[in-house]
């Protein structure tokens, strides 16, 4: 591993990189921080994928691709006065001793749910009206829902014993059931909603990451598919011509190969 002068010296290589962009490249001298949002934002996606393939090599890549998003950023904020990367450095680290008193200060704490509550009740003293107000509204529902339920649960609104959430679960399960039977669709919509979202708190209680788990199952269907998709072609057969039954068997075989 590199020294600490050496991590240094590369970071300061990427400024310097990121200062001639800026002033000699077209395409770099165009963009705002509007047009570079959903690039970032892909970017991240890319940095999520290469985690959950546990690709060390793609993780760097793609962390390398993330902070050039950060020094960008910080680089067009410098060209209006309005901050620069050291700006964006010491803010983050100014926060970080704030919210980590039991580190830099003389608060005690015995386990992980004490900081957690800790930095919560931090971030209400300094001025924010809701614990909700840092979950980002763009946030895909799945990944909102989680944040939403860790962030109440930081200051004490949560279950006391995962048994009692799985018997939430049951319950809008069965609340769904019954709206099924009436038939009406918004009602549908509503419960399966509240299904979800206490599948998602349940998740937390037995420390799994829904987002983790469904993106696996995601991956595995799409192998599974895809084997079938194989099988079907090397029998110069499309799937429309097959029947559910045919299907099955190149499916159970898959199964067998992508657990």
């Amino acid at each position: 591993m590199h020294t600490r002068e050496q991590q240094l010296q590369a970071f300061g290589r990427l400024l310097d990189i990121m200062d001639e962009l800026r002033s000699k490249c077209p395409w770099d001298q165009k963009q705002t921080f509007q047009s570079l949002r959903h690039l970032t934002i892909e970017e991240t996606y890319e940095l999520g994928d290469a985690i959950l393939n546990n690709d060390l090599q793609e993780i760097k890549k793609e962390l390398g691709d993330v902070l050039l998003h950060i020094v960008f950023y910080a680089k067009i904020g410098s060209e209006t006065d309005a901050f620069d990367i050291a700006d964006v450095a010491e803010a983050i680290s100014e926060k970080l001793i704030h919210r980590h008193p039991h580190i830099y200060g003389n608060v005690e704490v015995e386990n992980e749910d004490d900081v957690k509550q800790n930095w919560e009740k931090l971030k209400l003293k300094e001025g924010k009206t809701s614990v909700l107000e840092g979950v980002p509204k763009s946030l895909p529902a799945l990944v909102k829902a989680n944040r939403i339920q860790d962030k109440v649960a930081g200051v004490g609104f949560d279950w006391e014993e995962p048994q009692q959430v799985w018997e939430k679960v049951q319950e809008e399960l069965a609340e769904l059931n019954a709206e099924i039977e009436k038939g009406n669709t918004d009602n549908i919509e509503a419960e399966f909603g509240d299904v979800l979202f206490s599948l998602i708190n349940y998740a937390r209680f037995i420390k799994v990451n829904p987002e983790n788990a469904l993106e696996r199952t995601n991956k595995k269907f799409i192998n599974r598919f895809q084997y079938l998709e194989k099988a079907a072609k090397k029998m110069d057969k499309s799937l429309h011509d097959m029947s559910l039954a045919e299907m099955d068997v190149f499916w159970d075989a898959a199964k067998k190969i992508y657990k």
